[in-house]
């Protein structure tokens, strides 16, 4: 058990009413509810809850996306149908290449809210695919977007010079010689790139930004859709410590540059949340608090962070905005 990033609760602090959604709560017979977007629509709380059921549903898909929504951020109704389910990318990739539906990202952009997510294409591992909502009613395929093994695109929420720009997580293989021979040992670090598009579907001008080591992120960091403030895009990440074939999943975040978001205004140098409550150290996956985006409101100086603990239930996070960007300015920039 990885223990040493805990203690007192820094920045964020949990919701007493942890873990506020549970398979209990859960409309449709599930293993686990967790990794969540996360927005605002017409004044109220919108959560798309990942959900891993019993039985496979009227589509075949053992996963799929559902809508909750609340007036106080706390108690949820959830939609018994799904939002985002299998699909055959709109009969242009027809087979199975959409089976495991989970972990969404949302971004408002205008009147629409993008949603990214993953398409876990049998033994070629995850892609990205692209859809949009209004109401989040109905959605609508808009495109595959990053080839595997790429699951966590999230957009910003404008363009900035006249184009749209993205970061994800892709997958990296690093062969590192071992010191007694000519074998190699494989290590897969992951980190967080920056690219950009003029129609949100063609992706280039790819960028490294962020890499492993953090003070808690020693084999992993991704990322969240950002999030604009007056001081600079505020970006949520998840960071992966490895430890004796263990891992820890930890919240962090940084500060980019308004104009240039490819610069790093500073990273905070410790983790804001880290697994310590039993609903965030045991589950299907151990150790985990895992987020897909977060909600902030500079007037009333808030953040929330709904999250994934241990890919089983979602726990509620909040704390003060303007002492998280603080804590984004005083950290290093890690280049």
């Amino acid at each position: 058990m990885i223990e040493k990033f805990r203690g007192p609760e820094n920045i964020m602090h949990r919701c007493e009413q942890n873990p506020i959604i549970t398979v209990e709560d859960f409309p449709i017979p599930s293993h686990a509810v967790y990794n969540c977007g996360q927005t605002m629509y017409n004044g109220k709380t919108v959560l798309l809850i990942a959900a891993f059921y019993l039985q496979p549903n009227a589509n075949g898909s053992k996963t799929g996306i559902h809508v909750a929504t609340s007036d106080d951020g706390i108690h949820f109704e959830i939609n018994p149908e799904p939002l985002c389910d299998k699909r055959d990318w709109a009969g242009e990739c027809p087979g199975n290449y959409d089976c495991w539906v989970i972990d969404p990202r949302v971004t408002k952009i205008d009147d629409t809210y993008y949603i990214v997510r993953p398409a876990q294409v049998s033994k070629g591992g995850p892609a990205a695919v692209l859809e949009k909502t209004k109401d989040f009613k109905t959605v609508e395929f808009v495109e595959c977007i990053a080839l595997p093994s790429n699951r966590v695109p999230c957009l910003f929420p404008e363009k900035i010079n006249g184009q749209y720009v993205r970061l994800d997580r892709p997958y990296n293989l690093v062969e590192l010689e071992n010191k007694g021979g000519h074998s190699l040992d494989d290590k897969l670090v992951s980190g967080i790139w920056i690219s950009y598009s003029p129609d949100l579907i063609y992706w280039g001008k790819h960028r490294p930004l962020l890499y492993p080591p953090l003070s808690y992120a020693n084999y992993k960091v991704g990322p969240t859709p950002p999030i604009k403030t007056k001081d600079g895009w505020l970006e949520i990440i998840h960071g992966v410590y490895k430890e004796n074939r263990e891992f820890c999943y930890s919240i962090g975040a940084m500060l980019l540059d308004l104009e240039d978001p490819s610069k790093i205004i500073g990273v905070a140098e410790d983790c804001i949340l880290t697994p310590n409550e039993p609903y965030e150290v045991k589950g299907k996956v151990d150790n985990v608090v895992f987020p897909c985006g977060a909600i902030a409101d500079e007037e009333t100086d808030t953040i929330r962070i709904y999250y994934g603990g241990a890919d089983t239930c979602i726990g509620l996070a909040t704390g003060s905005l303007s002492e998280l960007i603080e804590a984004c300015k005083k950290g290093k920039k890690p280049y």
